[in-house]
């Protein structure tokens, strides 16, 4: 088995890669899916979440209201540590259990949008970072998410700077390119994976 953690900047195009890579046959465990799923209605995460911050942050259906949510949690950085100790190690335990049930020869991407940012590079046996420019960035979150300007910039501020991410890179995929140029990209670093994980 082959541990891959794959991270990239908001916009560099990291979900379009994580699909190919799937498509190609890897293993997915998408921290952000998990991390909504360990909070479902009925989950003894959502339980602890509404004891810690009050029944305010549930939506009336019983969901978890994450704008009420966010709202106390990103004004105040204390706050925000006692989620991510509710949330954290509910999603470690649920990635851990779905990389278990992967065969041997799997090559195992755990998708990890903070993975720079929480220093988790030495879970894995190598990281891909997927990169890509500043201007790009923006462009695609304006552009093809229809953020404004001015919140896509808050959000990109509020990640790992390019460099920290390209640091703790063992492979880069640069995705300053278009489509058809970034899939021949995916398929070479597909071909590098699946080498290392048949001889793991």
């Amino acid at each position: 088995m082959l541990k891959v953690g794959l991270t990239g900047g908001i916009g560099a195009g990291k979900s379009e890669v994580s699909r190919l890579f799937v498509e190609h046959g890897a293993v997915l465990i998408d921290a952000d899916r998990i991390a909504r799923e360990v909070v479902e209605p009925g989950t003894p995460g959502l339980a602890a979440v509404v004891e810690a911050f009050g029944p305010g942050v549930l939506a009336p259906d019983g969901s978890l209201d994450r704008p009420a949510l966010g709202a106390i949690v990103f004004a105040d950085a204390d706050r925000l540590a006692v989620l991510n100790s509710i949330v954290h190690p509910l999603v470690g335990a649920r990635s851990a259990e779905l990389e278990a049930a992967a065969t041997h020869e799997s090559v195992v991407v755990h998708d990890v949008p903070l993975l720079a940012e929480n220093a988790l590079a030495p879970l894995y046996d190598l990281v891909v970072v997927v990169d890509a420019s500043p201007e790009t960035q923006l462009d695609r979150l304006v552009r093809l998410r229809g953020m404004r300007e001015e919140d896509a910039r808050a959000r990109m501020a509020a990640q790992a700077t390019r460099e920290k991410r390209l640091e703790i890179a063992d492979i880069v995929i640069d995705n300053d390119v278009p489509l058809d140029e970034l899939h021949r990209r995916v398929d070479t670093v597909w071909a590098e994976l699946a080498r290392r994980a048949a001889q793991a």
